[in-house]
């Protein structure tokens, strides 16, 4: 069901390259709710559980945490300028690496080139929880390059393959012809390192044929957690929608 994750993961580098993109933190559990949905054996379930992701030349054993992986945000960040664009009352919002929180990679092994001038992985503290904000924008030429394309009339409330539509999917032509899909995913896909809680997630396909992505997550559950799951996702479905519509999410036209 999960297009934006699967779009996302099949647009991401190759693997053994030294770097880690965040399309590729989600893609194999988009791969793995794929599968099981579709009967695969329990071997190939196991092969890519769900939530796991592998970070080149990192031994699969954790080791003890000595650092913190979040820093405060800063004035003129990308934290920072997101953080401006969102209602008050969110929370606090600071630029993390989830490669780094799940399976401890280094800086140099989760680095990342983002396309969009605010493109990254975000906490978001509020009530003693934390949650996500992912933001992830592709190129209609990035698209082009590894899909083949991504058809803008593609109706992601109604996925193909025998894949179960996705819950509270509402599906939005804006006036000036781009699409934006915004639906609920309650993250209940069995066993899987780290467990993800509930969230929504938004897609809007751009007039150009690039993309946008956001994830709007509860959190995870994990040794490795900043802290336990939000009640409810950090933004609203109003809230959300208010961001994708955000100019300052796109990258300037040339």
């Amino acid at each position: 069901m999960n297009d934006v994750r699967e779009l996302l993961g099949r647009a991401a580098e190759d693997a053994g390259r030294p770097v880690i993109s965040t399309a590729v933190v989600y893609a194999r559990a988009a791969r793995v709710r794929r599968h099981r949905r579709v009967a695969v054996t329990a071997a190939a379930v196991c092969a890519v559980a769900a939530g796991a992701f592998v970070v080149p030349g990192l031994s699969t054993e954790q080791s003890p945490r000595t650092s913190s992986v979040a820093a405060p945000v800063k004035a003129g960040d990308r934290a920072g300028r997101l953080n401006a664009l969102l209602p008050k009352g969110v929370g606090a919002v600071e630029q993390v690496s989830l490669a780094v929180i799940i399976k401890h990679a280094t800086p140099a092994q989760a680095k990342e080139h983002p396309y969009g001038p605010l493109d990254g992985q975000y906490a978001v503290r509020r009530d003693g929880g934390v949650g996500y904000l992912t933001v992830d924008t592709r190129s209609a030429k990035a698209i082009e390059k590894k899909l083949g394309g991504f058809p803008q009339q593609k109706d992601l409330c109604k996925p193909g393959n025998g894949e179960p539509e996705p819950t509270d999917c509402v599906r939005e032509v804006l006036p000036d012809g781009r699409v934006l899909t915004i639906w609920s995913d309650a993250m209940e896909y069995e066993d899987g390192t780290p467990q993800w809680g509930p969230e929504l997630v938004a897609r809007i396909t751009l007039k150009d044929g690039g993309q946008l992505a956001v994830r709007d997550s509860t959190g995870f559950e994990a040794d490795t957690a900043l802290g336990p799951l939000l009640k409810t996702p950090p933004l609203t479905r109003a809230q959300l929608r208010t961001l994708m519509l955000r100019p300052e999410l796109l990258p300037k036209e040339k």
